[in-house]
């Protein structure tokens, strides 16, 4: 099941009150909507968009709720589309959930043998496997220099380009058995995984996740209406540096009420440690 993060400071900062009308951008199982939902009773709407078809399925009916599978980069058109009045609030929680890591079966996690997917919407084209097999070496080592902070980069790069001319790399369990190779013994025993940062940086690439994390927050802050609030909870350094760059770049229309990313509590942690990366910045609309 999948936790939503920071839940309390959301639902303090974005604030809901009856009758108004709020947008979750990543909507997935549907917990942060659910506490809006709630509060926003008897007239008010959640608009919940989700780009990955399989986790909106198991949602609650409620006739409060519109779903849209669709990808966020594409927000004001969805908007128009379901006539959705001006939103009171937005939020983007921009962490995969645990259905990708556990359900998917399209190789999220570097702890499975699956095969080398990664996409959010099988309507995408793109694949690791691809990225991995058929890219080239410069291409590859760059979105792992870029996506993943890899220190390693060029090693990994190399060492992959040396292993498919041998065979196909196919499954995750393959892909972390060549980065094992790449990278140095004392790399293997690190804090974070050795796989994490070129799985992070291969997501990424696949599912254009900061090109549309641009794109969608200046349609956000149009569809926000005056005194609306605007949430994102990013999971790693690049996304929360686009979301405070645009804040800041943005700073004559929008306020920033968190001088500081919010971080979950030790509390919350213990209770769900895929929460330990998580932050949280929101504006309110002037």
């Amino acid at each position: 099941m999948h936790i939503p993060v920071l839940q309390k400071e959301v639902q303090k900062y974005l604030d809901p009150q009856p009758n108004e009308n709020f947008i979750d951008c990543t909507i997935g199982g549907g917990g942060h909507s659910a506490e809006i939902l709630q509060k926003i009773a008897p007239r008010g709407k959640v608009l919940g968009i989700d780009w990955t078809p399989e986790a909106i399925k198991g949602l609650k009916k409620n006739p409060n709720l519109i779903v849209v599978n669709d990808n966020f980069a594409n927000l004001a058109a969805i908007v128009k589309e379901q006539k959705f009045n001006k939103a009171k609030g937005i939020l983007f929680d921009l962490g995969y959930s645990s259905w990708h890591l556990e359900g998917s079966s399209r190789g999220f996690s570097f702890q499975k043998k699956e095969p080398l997917d990664m996409r959010y919407s099988l309507e995408n084209q793109l694949t690791a496997g691809k990225i991995v097999n058929f890219w080239s070496k410069f291409e590859i080592e760059k979105i792992l220099e870029e996506f993943g902070e890899e220190e390693f980069a060029e090693e990994i790069s190399r060492q992959i380009v040396e292993e498919r001319k041998q065979r196909p790399i196919e499954t995750t369990a393959h892909l972390v058995a060549v980065i094992e190779r790449a990278v140095p013994k004392s790399y293997l025993h690190g804090r974070l995984h050795f796989a994490t940062k070129t799985f992070q940086a291969l997501r990424i690439a696949v599912n254009g996740e900061l090109q549309n994390i641009e794109k969608a927050l200046p349609q956000a802050l149009q569809v926000l209406e005056q005194g609306g609030r605007l949430a994102v909870i990013s999971f790693h350094s690049l996304e929360d540096r686009i979301v405070k760059e645009f804040f800041k770049n943005n700073s004559l229309v929008l306020n920033a009420l968190t001088k500081k990313p919010l971080t979950p509590t030790f509390e919350e942690i213990r209770i769900n440690p895929r929460a330990r990366s998580a932050r949280l910045r929101v504006a309110v609309k002037l």
